[in-house]
């Protein structure tokens, strides 16, 4: 791992920034620290159109095979997002926040207080962007979860990666690796 600090000294404010280096040809994520928040960013390149993409990360049907999640959304600007985690059991609500088909999807992230997350997150947002890659059918993905405390963000890094490696997994008709297996696998790369 790559730890880089940065003093913005107008606003008195040390920025980390933690880069794991590119292994296996498998895409890191890089986790942002700045004050009592950070902010994950994952980038894939996935061999499908965008049609494709789109459908499987706003389609609550897509979304229980890959995500493990029961879906309920109210796709358009003003509409909301109600999630139930079938492997943590996280209950997450929120507001869409942007919605341009086939290109951006943002959207809030509240958890609600649990047993592994006490006081919850409740003001975390999530953004999804995807977007033509060249010239080619390919399309690139970056999803940025911000407004993450701290703590928590280490802990999402390595789960966010093995959620996006069964999205891949799925997009292209494999079996997908288990979240918990590929979870455990990638935790002492995001610590």
């Amino acid at each position: 791992m790559i730890k880089v600090e940065r003093m913005n000294n107008e606003k008195n404010e040390l920025k980390v920034e933690l880069e794991v280096a590119k292994k296996e040809d498998i895409a890191i994520g890089i986790v942002t620290i700045e004050g009592d928040y950070a902010a994950l960013t994952y980038q894939r390149r996935f061999s499908h159109p965008i049609e494709v993409v789109w459908k499987a990360i706003t389609d609550p049907n897509e979304l229980a095979g890959w995500m493990n999640t029961k879906a309920v959304m109210g796709m358009q600007n003003g509409g909301t997002i109600d999630f139930v985690n079938t492997v943590s059991g996280f209950h997450t609500t929120g507001s869409i926040l942007v919605y341009e088909p086939q290109s951006v999807f943002e959207h809030e992230w509240h958890i609600a207080p649990n047993p592994s997350l006490p006081r919850g997150e409740s003001e975390s947002v999530i953004r999804w962007e995807i977007k033509q890659d060249d010239d080619s059918n390919n399309t690139l993905l970056t999803l940025t979860h911000s407004r993450l405390t701290k703590p928590t963000s280490l802990n999402f890094a390595p789960g966010w990666h093995a959620y996006l490696d069964r999205l891949e997994a799925s997009l292209n008709n494999e079996v997908q690796p288990s979240w918990v297996q590929r979870f455990g696998e990638l935790k002492e790369l995001y610590s």
